[in-house]
């Protein structure tokens, strides 16, 4: 690793002609080390310290596991899968809401060395149908439904043979899926289709021994995770992550935090989210805290429930989350007293409501965390050790024991201090590459192993990083990152559209909302209200545009570019969001 610039090259005490100049390149520095484990072996020395503190309480399920019980729960299901024949490195995807049992299927997975597949419970069925393919997922583990949603039904059109007494199909041509396993079903009588607690039950009658055997063969650098982004070209890529990315950055997000085993985590954040999983949930097992599950997805009332009755002493979220719980009509009567901190990530934090959380909130060291799901997520972070300003100003510094610089769009040079430039990553964070995608990761990482984060950045004399901009279009709507070619390509797809054209535009709520300009083929018409309802069954919800506008021509570049930071700056004009725009965040 290259030592870091001398602060010393910033002092205004040295100021002569042949003075260099400060560049833009930082290393997160920390008394502590970096941990060298894998995530099964790490839980299991947490448990045994501790077998009888509070480990995980699920509000919504009424089910209460200390770090003793969590760990027998881990292994049965560990040893459960085992039995059903699951090799290491085969994959294991969940595709559902918050729920005990997603962490302990989390949790067993990286115990046998499988790799945990995350999925957006939100995908709808063509969406589910490329990452199950596209990873080759062997068992997944679902819940049967949610919010007038069945999951199963979508399971069985992909794959009608799912569900049959003995059915032996794949699903599709090119799946690998031998397994179902469904946390709140009923038993059946397909050789496939199980129960999370039938899994569970065959594991308890398993040897324990060959359990331990499997875990002590894993190596820390063995991947654990799949966690599908939103892609440049329509598909999610799968970022692969390791044990060690993983563990690492939950340890150091947690110091950020000043998280202990007496702190009580409150996670509303969707565990599918790095944000969720990494920042939130093995932060707080990092450290042998107690992970508190408010509901199955994000709802004001419920979270600001589980505060008052779990003495909750830290909270995560995106701003959007934060403007709710504010802004709730019976905010006064919600019990904050045991509250200290957390964490708001995933969109630009607008400076006021920062403010906001800490006083009203009581979480006095709130800390900002930055990063993208290739870095593990964690790039940068503030800690409770900087002043609130910092904290609401700014991303924060290097995590430990990473590097971080800033280079030119064009030369690729590293800028001086203070000069905008697109923000880049190199160390224990950054992820394997994406999964069976090796152009796209080496569009992501460059040859000297730096990972390219696509945001625009400056770094200040201090080594603070502030977010400007980001070098792509790629918008965050409440903390979901959304790629618009992905939405302009299904737009391409219906008949009335000759062309789309999908950007970012300012919201105080969400950060930013989609925008979409249309160009419809000539004798076509359509309206927004029919436009939705065609896109309702296509893309996830937050996918879906605001904002649309029938337009008879796009702005464009004299050779021909279409300007969509030009759409953007008239739609602001329109909506009149000048002072939206202008809202300062970190």
């Amino acid at each position: 690793m290259l030592p870091a610039v001398s602060k010393d090259l910033d002092n205004s005490n040295i100021e002569t002609e042949r003075s260099p100049v400060a560049l833009s390149y930082d290393y997160g520095e920390s008394a502590e080390k970096i941990l060298g484990s894998t995530l099964g072996a790490y839980f299991r020395n947490v448990s045994e310290r501790a077998p009888e503190h509070m480990a995980l309480i699920s509000c919504h399920q009424n089910l209460r596991f200390t770090y003793g019980q969590l760990q027998e729960r881990v292994d049965e299901f560990a040893r459960g899968m085992m039995q059903m024949g699951l090799e290491r490195g085969d994959r294991i995807g969940i595709w559902s809401t918050n729920n005990a049992q997603w962490l302990i299927t989390k949790l067993a997975a990286a115990t046998i060395g499988a790799i945990f597949v995350n999925i957006n419970p939100g995908y709808k069925a063509s969406e589910l149908d490329f990452v199950l393919k596209q990873s080759g997922v062997k068992l997944l583990v679902v819940i049967a439904e949610s919010r007038g949603v069945s999951y199963l039904q979508i399971l069985q059109e992909l794959e009608p043979g799912l569900f049959s007494v003995n059915g032996t199909q794949h699903l599709g041509d090119q799946g690998q899926l031998q397994h179902l396993v469904v946390i709140d079903g009923t038993p059946s009588a397909s050789e496939r289709l199980h129960t999370f607690d039938e899994v569970c039950e065959v594991g308890r009658k398993a040897d324990l021994k060959g359990l331990h055997s499997r875990t002590n063969a894993l190596d820390m650098d063995d991947p654990i995770n799949i966690q599908y982004t939103s892609g440049t070209t329509g598909a999610p890529k799968g970022a692969t992550l390791s044990h060690h990315n993983l563990l690492n950055n939950g340890w150091f997000a947690a110091k950020a935090m000043g998280l202990t085993s007496q702190s009580r985590f409150c996670i509303p954040m969707p565990f599918y989210h790095c944000g969720g999983m990494v920042s939130s949930a093995l932060a707080t097992i990092s450290v042998g805290g107690t992970i508190v599950i408010p509901g199955p997805f994000f709802v004001e009332d419920t979270v600001l429930k589980a505060i008052s009755q779990e003495k909750c002493t830290h909270l995560s979220g995106v701003p959007t989350m934060f403007f709710a719980e504010l802004e709730h009509p019976d905010f006064a009567q919600c019990d904050v007293s045991s509250m200290k901190g957390g964490f708001m990530a995933g969109a630009p934090c607008p400076v006021q409501l920062m403010r906001r959380v800490a006083d009203h909130l009581n979480m006095h060291e709130v800390v900002i965390l930055y990063g993208l799901t290739e870095a593990s997520p964690l790039m940068t972070c503030t800690t409770i050790a900087d002043t609130l300003e910092i904290r609401a100003t700014t991303v924060g510094r290097a995590i430990p024991a990473i590097e971080l610089k800033v280079i030119d769009t064009e030369t690729g040079a590293i800028v001086p201090r203070g000069k905008q430039g697109e923000l880049c990553t190199r160390g224990h964070g950054v992820m394997i590459g994406y999964w069976n995608n090796p152009q796209a990761t080496a569009e992501a990482i460059d040859k000297n192993g730096w990972l390219h984060s696509g945001d625009l950045a400056v770094m200040n004399t201090e080594g603070y990083i502030n977010i400007t901009g980001r070098k792509k279009d790629m918008l965050i709507r409440g903390g979901e990152n959304i790629y618009p070619r992905e939405i302009e390509e299904v737009l391409h797809d219906h008949s009335n559209i000759a062309q789309a054209q999908v950007f970012g535009i300012p919201d105080e709520k969400f950060g930013e909302i989609v925008g979409v300009w249309i160009k419809l083929k000539a004798g076509c018409s359509l309206t927004e209200e029919e436009l939705r309802d065609w896109l309702r069954d296509r893309i996830v919800h937050f996918k879906i545009p605001s904002c649309v506008r029938f337009v008879d021509q796009f702005p464009m570049t004299v050779t021909g570019k279409i300007q969509k930071f030009a759409m953007r700056a008239h739609m602001i004009k329109e909506l009149g969001l000048e002072n939206v725009e202008s809202i300062r965040t970190a």
